[in-house]
């Protein structure tokens, strides 16, 4: 939701996983055209919260027409998982810290994966709607909304994710 220039975090997955993967970075706040004049974090939710997700979604549908494997941070996990149901080609959804899913009723036509801070408490969605809708979910101890950028968790979601590509392709052969 804060956009490249929250910080050089995103730098250290990016580190982790170029060599394993074709990245195509997309920053949500450019994707949703969201430039509000005061920089606040309400004020950038509200943006997000009033059109800038669904702008995000519709630019996102016309630049990716390869199926793909999706990271999200934050409002990105949103865009992706509303882009994923309305046709987005994706072969999986990692969605750590994902804005406000708990409105949502289908999930992605792919596997997903969801990881949260258990201190999360405002965006996390609640138990029931996990099992209601089936959805793998982690849940780490310690960790509030912005864990994504802590550099023990940036390990752990780039092993987690390289360690599924090598169970994939172990079940190709």
């Amino acid at each position: 939701m804060l956009g490249s220039k929250s910080g050089l975090w995103i730098t250290s997955y990016l580190g982790y996983l170029q060599q394993y993967y074709d990245i195509v970075y997309y920053d949500s706040q450019q994707l949703a055209n969201i430039d509000v004049p005061i920089k606040t974090l309400e004020n950038i939710e509200a943006a997000f919260m009033e059109g800038g997700i669904d702008t995000a979604v519709a630019h996102l549908l016309k630049k990716e027409d390869v199926s793909s494997h999706y990271l999200t941070f934050c409002a990105g996990g949103n865009i992706a998982w509303k882009a994923g149901r309305m046709g987005l080609p994706m072969k999986s959804l990692t969605a750590v810290s994902p804005l406000d899913l708990s409105a949502q009723t289908d999930m992605p036509d792919c596997p997903v994966k969801l990881v949260y801070g258990a201190n999360d408490h405002y965006l996390r969605p609640s138990d029931e709607w996990i099992a209601r809708l089936a959805v793998p979910t982690e849940v780490i101890p310690g960790f509030g909304h912005q864990l994504y950028s802590d550099e023990k968790i940036i390990q752990k979601i780039c092993k987690d994710l390289l360690d599924s590509l090598l169970n994939r392709q172990y079940q190709k052969l």
